[in-house]
């Protein structure tokens, strides 16, 4: 009887005790947003994904030869996922393809740079303020120049995450990947784009946007399936940091956020000191007017939503997110 009595009441006590609350699913629908290019109607497409009463929305701009897909990894999105983690904290995402890529539009290259795709994501921000409270604007590598130029000009954000990009760039490692692309005329895998479109040559995208990471097959060859494409003209002036990235970054007045790796091509001798979060906060806090934070994903290169300790860095910056408002 006794031990009917202790199990009735271990019964009780756990059917009041509190159950951890489920993280609500988002919505995701696309969108298809209507741009001007050098006075052309053009579309760019984005991938709002929203959980229940979501605020913020941080709008994503990917990386050379990357599209929407980079921030919602296929592969272990568990792990690999920005915007299934961003959603899952109760923050919306909205991942754009960049103007030529995915299925944005694609112009003439030569009607592309990095000035024209901030232009563009400005004109995206205008279309999707009304629903949120608060608008982030985040890029990765150039798709980062783009971000910064699009908030030091039109200051329409209220915070900026940059990740994969910092003032100082290492030519000695960056040279030799943009020497191994090839026109996407070349490659079947991207298909309807002029040669003014670059992409990866097969094979080579581990050395290219992962190395000092470990090298894991099945990642790579997700990597290499959704590859895109980046006009040369964007390129130039997102790597022309003197006269267009500094200029727009320096007029950038609220919050960021700056997350790398072990980025072989912004970090080291030329680049940017990443001995530490600390340090890479001291060498960047001259390009921005605003607070500055830095964090360092420790172990893998520069295309760190790869890294199998992803997940660290999308904490941070879902905690920066939370503590903006």
């Amino acid at each position: 009887m006794l031990r009917l009595r202790v199990c009735a009441a271990v019964f009780l006590l756990l059917t009041l005790l509190p159950t951890p609350a489920r993280a609500a699913t988002a919505t995701c629908e696309d969108l298809n947003v209507p741009v001007t290019v050098a006075l052309l109607p053009q579309t760019m497409h984005g991938r709002l994904c929203a959980p229940p009463e979501a605020r913020t929305v941080v709008i994503l701009i990917p990386g050379g030869t990357y599209n929407a897909s980079y921030w919602d990894i296929g592969y272990t999105p568990e792990t690999r996922s920005f915007r299934l983690a961003m959603n899952n904290a109760g923050i919306a995402t909205l991942a754009l393809d960049r103007l030529g890529t995915g299925a944005s539009s694609k112009p003439l290259s030569t009607l592309l740079n990095a000035s024209v795709q901030a232009t563009a994501a400005h004109q995206v921000i205008q279309s999707v303020r009304s629903r949120f409270p608060e608008v982030i604007i985040g890029g990765h590598s150039i798709g980062a120049a783009m971000a910064m130029i699009e908030a030091g000009r039109y200051h329409d954000v209220d915070g900026v995450l940059v990740t994969g990009m910092t003032h100082r760039m290492n030519l000695i490692t960056v040279i030799p990947v943009l020497a191994n692309m090839i026109p996407a005329p070349l490659d079947p895998a991207v298909p309807g784009r002029d040669a003014g479109y670059l992409t990866t040559s097969p094979g080579t995208r581990y050395t290219a946007f992962h190395t000092p990471g470990p090298l894991d097959d099945a990642a790579i060859a997700y990597d290499e399936s959704t590859k895109d494409v980046f006009a040369t003209t964007e390129a130039v002036d997102s790597l022309t940091l003197t006269t267009v990235v500094t200029p727009a970054s320096q007029q950038i007045t609220v919050p960021v956020l700056l997350v790398l790796g072990n980025d072989p091509h912004f970090c080291g001798t030329l680049g940017s000191d990443c001995s530490s979060p600390e340090a890479l906060r001291a060498s960047e806090a001259p390009f921005f007017a605003g607070p500055l934070q830095t964090y360092i994903l420790n172990g893998y290169g520069h295309a760190i939503n790869y890294a199998p300790n992803a997940p660290t860095y999308f904490g941070v910056v879902s905690d920066w997110l939370k503590n903006l408002g």
